[in-house]
């Protein structure tokens, strides 16, 4: 990596002349080189992994990468809304479990138990969702049989096995965007919600008790990693999810997004993985401190956005720099097990071609002639990068935000080169 004092310009006509009428070639991509993955704030999961190899204890995981907070519990049995599905079309549920049933409600229940459901069904049959207008709009198929149920707004499914609906332990399967996964605990929400541009879409929520059907399907780390490295990452996660609770988000229907937006959360799928889904559970199980309580991170006694991340470039990154807002738990901190090939042999160095309508789309751009670092922070992150159109139009934006909008792994890069 070059000196954060370096500027790399990539220019194709003069910097004095942006006059239209001059011919000038539009990059069809632009190269990019640097180290780490993911924002770099908060606790590195290469590290954390490192440190439990070393004989260090989640407590010391999580103090070393979170400074000023307490390591305490605070009360996690409180329902979230986890969204599995996000502005959709359409989608379908079923169970595959033998002696399954399952029960359809108009209107979100919440925790209410003496609702009547519009239709009760056994696992051989397939609901649809889809959107009609500003309607959910669900069809019942069984066998050969279809039927079309009434619309709503909103709808409330319970299966068998939940703490909602008694009988049979069963697993109910999901499938959307050409994917299928699968859900054990809670109740499924499906609302329409309208989105910016497209209309109503349907959001898909699978309410759930923090504490354990929650952090069950957490899938942040590989289950095979130290105890004290699983810990550490239930820590943060139970922390993460704790800061986000009761804020409801109108545009998703939820108090967090179950991917990368907020955390991974696969379901079932977690806790089921061959040889190593019984350790991620013992590790949720290892930070519980009572029946209705775990171990959280906290500063001022109030649990953090405990922000983590895969790897650095030997240094993780504060809030300031990535998002421009300090939070006293995030500093600097040395992080020199991401540079180790053994531990992080994808991302101690890397190499993306961007393509020049992905690069135009971060800087909101029609078309990017040159791109120009203008400086970089301490922590060797990109601070500013400059793009200039065609048209000599220029726009800068923070390291942290252009790497997330081009979807490079990390803030820690150089500019090496275009293509014509």
């Amino acid at each position: 990596m070059k000196s954060h004092k370096s500027i790399f310009v990539v220019a194709l006509f003069s910097l004095l002349n942006f006059s239209s009428s001059a011919a000038v070639e539009i990059p069809s991509s632009f190269n990019f080189q640097g180290s780490g993955y993911g924002h770099g704030v908060g606790m590195s999961q290469i590290g954390a992994r490192a440190m439990a190899l070393s004989g260090e204890s989640a407590t010391s995981i999580v103090k070393y990468y979170y400074k000023n907070i307490n390591v305490e519990p605070v009360v996690d049995n409180q329902n979230l809304r986890i969204n599995l599905g996000h502005q959709l079309s359409t989608l379908k549920v079923f169970s595959s479990t033998t002696g399954a049933r399952l029960q359809l409600f108009s209107g979100d229940l919440g925790e209410a138990m003496d609702a009547t459901p519009i239709s009760t069904f056994p696992n051989k049959a397939r609901l649809t969702f889809s959107i009609n207008g500003t309607m959910v709009s669900p069809t019942l198929t069984l066998g050969k049989k279809t039927t079309l149920l009434p619309q709503n707004r909103v709808f409330t499914l319970r299966w068998s096995g939940t703490r909602y609906l008694e009988g049979v332990d069963s697993i109910l399967s999901m499938t959307h965007s050409g994917s299928t996964k699968r859900y054990k605990y809670g109740q499924l929400q499906f609302k329409a919600i309208k989105a910016a541009g497209i209309g109503y879409r349907i959001e898909v929520t699978n309410t759930l008790r923090l504490r354990d059907e929650y952090l069950w399907g957490i899938s942040e780390v590989p289950s095979s990693w130290p105890a004290s490295a699983l810990e550490a990452q239930v820590i943060a996660s139970r922390t993460y999810a704790l800061s986000k609770a009761g804020k409801l988000r109108t545009a998703c229907d939820c108090d967090l997004y179950g991917s990368m937006k907020d955390q991974t959360f696969v379901g079932y799928a977690k806790e089921i993985e061959p040889r190593y889904g019984a350790l991620w559970k013992a590790a949720v199980t290892a930070t519980t401190t009572d029946e209705s309580s775990g171990l959280a991170l906290t500063y001022l006694g109030q649990p953090i956005s405990a922000y983590f991340f895969s790897s650095s470039a030997g240094q993780t990154e504060t809030a300031r720099n990535a998002w421009g807002t300090d939070r006293a738990y995030t500093v600097s901190v040395s992080d020199i097990a991401s540079t180790d090939l053994t531990l992080n042999p994808r991302y101690v160095s890397w190499n993306r071609e961007v393509t020049q309508s992905l690069v135009a789309a971060a800087f909101r751009l029609p078309d990017v002639l040159s791109l120009e670092i203008l400086s970089k922070n301490t922590t060797g992150t990109v601070a500013q990068i400059r793009a200039t159109s065609s048209s000599g139009l220029q726009v800068t934006l923070k390291g942290e935000t252009f790497r997330s909008r081009s979807k490079i792994p990390s803030a820690w890069f150089e500019l090496v080169s275009v293509q014509n």
